[in-house]
């Protein structure tokens, strides 16, 4: 748990140490049994992730030694801790990110970006577009409101499709797994105390070579192997237009949280004890949920009215972006439950034992491997980085900070390794780009599984320069 609500997501303070339920022997089998009932119910019974981290978090719990009463408990406490923190940012993401896409801020990006590069450089533009746009958005809101823009794109440039679709979907993806304020690595953040500026400069650091490699550099192989057409949809119709935000104001309503955010960080590395006036303003202004509001107040304005929105058609915009994301924060409590219930029974105590004195590239490889492995089974990003959080999270008292905000990255990059057909993103992909399930699997398969592999690759890398266990 954090000091204070204002800094729930940038430190972590000292918490009693839980003693372990049970023998070690048996804690362990509970976790491996709540773990095979989160997987098997979502991947064959086909029950919604919630309801399955919840069941999942019961049988750890109470096959871990805790009494039903004490293990519901837990699991409400770690469900209400993470709704007070990662709930909020997610809730104020989607509102931005909807303002962003209705006052017609992203197509002037994409727009403003497109127009003024040369065909040889198009994939190259198309994958910042997407690390752009997926800064602030959910992976699928993100996919569906560029797919009409890498149709048409790719219908004006002459390319082939996948020299247009792959490097843009991989800016997505890669923002979706790597760089806060999106909302994966923020749960990670959270869930393990690391220090959110430095996740996010080391995010942007190891995102930057993997949407190169996974983007458009793979996308010329893919285009051979995958010769497909462009999809007779998102067919221009002559139309009125309505004025949209300038590029300027809607990249500065992008990057302000960001920028919030860093200041805090480098704040923090500048005047580590003292806090003169300058400090606390930075402090204040680049915790996680003031930079997002700030971010969200900003856009009324350089998007809203700057989209020549009236106060109606704002109000429209910020309401309907909840109800698409209920499920997404019901399923990311549901894993901060699982977590708390892995911590109160102390099965990741046990695990901590086991690793202590390993290498911090070992812990490294541990987190990208367990995140994998479920993401691999339940086909979710989401439940791969809260379930791996709550189970390695003991492992960090045995980290330096730079090594946590490692951690996070390991995490998340192993949280989008191979989708495949049990994945809502698999499928989305499919059928916007026309492909067939083959096709689907030899680009956009393996592209995620570039972006995990080149991802846990730079963070391997940066662990050599940040040092071991601190």
């Amino acid at each position: 748990m954090t000091t204070s609500m204002l800094t729930l997501l940038t430190a972590a303070a000292p918490a009693p140490t839980p003693q372990p339920t049970a023998p070690e022997g048996q804690l362990i089998i509970a976790a491996i049994a709540g773990i095979a009932v989160i997987v098997v119910l979502i991947t064959w019974l086909k029950l919604h992730p919630f309801l399955s981290l919840l069941l999942g978090s019961l049988v750890a719990g109470i096959a871990g030694g805790m009494a039903a009463d004490t293990a519901v408990a837990s699991f409400i406490t770690g469900f209400g801790n993470t709704m007070g923190s990662v709930g909020v940012l997610i809730g104020l993401g989607a509102m931005y990110g909807k303002l962003l896409a209705d006052s017609g801020g992203a197509d002037r990006i994409v727009d403003t970006l497109v127009s003024r590069t040369s065909a040889r450089l198009l994939p190259w533009t198309m994958g910042a577009v997407g690390a752009i746009i997926g800064l602030p958005m959910f992976f699928e809101v993100g996919l569906v409101l560029l797919m009409p823009v890498i149709i048409l794109v790719t219908r004006r440039s002459g390319l082939p499709l996948m020299r247009i679709a792959l490097p843009t979907i991989a800016g997505l993806s890669a923002m979706h797994g790597l760089v806060p304020p999106h909302p994966g690595p923020l749960v990670a953040i959270g869930a393990l105390g690391a220090n959110l500026g430095l996740t996010l400069a080391f995010g942007v650091i190891v995102a930057i070579p993997t949407i190169a490699i996974a983007g458009p550099l793979f996308s010329r192989l893919a285009a051979r192997w995958v010769p497909v057409g462009v999809p007779a949809l998102f067919v221009p119709e002559e139309g009125e237009t309505r004025r949209r935000p300038t590029f300027a104001a809607a990249l500065a309503s992008i990057l302000l949280p960001v920028v919030l955010m860093l200041g805090k960080a480098v704040a923090d590395i500048a005047s580590p004890t003292a806090s003169p006036v300058w400090k606390v303003v930075l402090d204040f202004l680049g915790t996680p949920v003031i930079a997002l509001t700030v971010a969200v107040l900003a856009g009324l304005l350089l998007l809203g009215v700057g989209g020549g929105m009236d106060r109606k058609a704002i109000s429209t915009s910020l309401g309907a972006s909840l109800p698409p994301i209920a499920g997404i924060i019901f399923i990311v409590g549901a894993g901060g439950g699982f977590k708390q219930v892995l911590v109160d029974t102390g099965i990741g105590q046990v695990i901590a034992g086991w690793a202590t004195g390993a290498s911090g590239i070992v812990v490294l490889l541990l987190a990208w491997t367990v995140a994998a492995l479920i993401r691999v089974a339940t086909g979710s990003a989401t439940v791969a980085t809260v379930t791996a959080a709550g189970i390695l999270l003991p492992l960090t008292e045995h980290l330096s900070t730079p090594m946590v905000s490692l951690m996070v990255l390991a995490i998340g990059a192993g949280s989008v390794f191979f989708s495949h057909v049990n994945d809502a993103g698999f499928w989305l992909v499919k059928e916007y780009l026309g492909l067939s399930i083959p096709q689907t699997l030899k680009s956009w398969t393996v592209l995620e599984c570039l972006i995990s592999l080149v991802g846990l690759t730079g963070v391997l890398l940066l662990s050599l320069f940040v040092g071991g266990l601190g």
